[in-house]
């Protein structure tokens, strides 16, 4: 497997994406951006980024993980412009990894599927506010991926990753519904594959359920799976993550890389 640790912001040096790439003979690859979770207070890559990446490379997927900006530096729309520009530099330099630009997907676990989810729902609005300097549609995901994602705000959702986001501790319900992804779904949303599993202790199926519904009620293209039971940040459900202490592995969850690698082929 091939690396390679790419600089996205000068003057950010903690922001990096790195490549990891097998040797696949299809010089026209479909590729994932992947997003580590860790509440916008750390990033979880020890079991959400390589171990991710390992699992999508051997499914066909040329991969890259993100380490975006955390805590003091993690006040929105700063993440969301650095996965923006990671999209960005993935297609940009598609024929350099034989990728397919079309095919450019992002997967984001907890806090990283709120990221993954805030670029699959405001590419376009973050590309006009703030400006970014790449062609239209350059940091537009072919599809989202989001994994027990911490995805909408609500009495009982995780705090702790909207207070990061926001910037500050107390906040308005306005501050919220601007990254509360539910509230920003549209036309413009791009295709999502959303589980979670009932009894997550730390962030709730609330959060996918909520924002299942305003999928569809916009019509996106949309397929979900509610697991009955496993802890928070289960990862690939198998014995490469569940050795963090997250208990037994359920084989029925670790299967859904393969619904993945299902549902990228219908996505038109």
């Amino acid at each position: 497997m091939k690396n390679e640790i790419i600089r996205l912001c000068p003057n950010k040096p903690d922001v990096t994406l790195t490549s990891y790439l097998f040797e696949h003979k299809n010089n026209k690859a479909p590729a994932m951006l992947v997003l580590p979770g860790g509440g916008y207070a750390g990033i979880c890559a020890d079991r959400e980024g390589e171990p991710i990446a390992v699992a999508f490379s051997a499914l066909g997927f040329k991969c890259f993980v993100l380490h975006y900006s955390v805590g003091a530096a993690a006040k929105f729309p700063a993440p969301l412009v650095e996965a923006s520009l990671a999209m960005h530099y993935i297609k940009a330099n598609a024929a350099k990894y034989g990728i397919d630009p079309e095919r450019v997907f992002v997967v984001g676990f907890s806090a990283g599927g709120h990221l993954a989810g805030a670029l699959g729902t405001m590419w376009h609005k973050v590309w006009r506010e703030e400006k970014l300097d790449m062609p239209e549609g350059a940091n537009r995901p072919a599809g989202m991926i989001l994994s027990y994602p911490v995805a909408c705000y609500f009495e009982g959702t995780h705090f702790e990753t909207f207070r990061n986001a926001i910037g500050k501790e107390s906040f308005t319900e306005d501050e919220a519904a601007r990254v509360s992804l539910d509230k920003q779904v549209d036309a413009d949303t791009v295709p999502a594959f959303l589980w979670h599993t009932v009894d997550d202790e730390l962030v709730s199926v609330e959060n996918t359920i909520r924002l299942a519904s305003a999928l569809c009620r916009q019509g996106v293209y949309t397929e979900l799976h509610v697991f009955p039971h496993g802890p928070h940040g289960e990862a690939t459900a198998n014995e490469v993550t569940c050795g963090f202490g997250l208990g037994e592995c359920d084989a029925r969850i670790e299967r859904w890389p393969q619904l993945v690698r299902e549902w990228v082929k219908t996505v038109k």
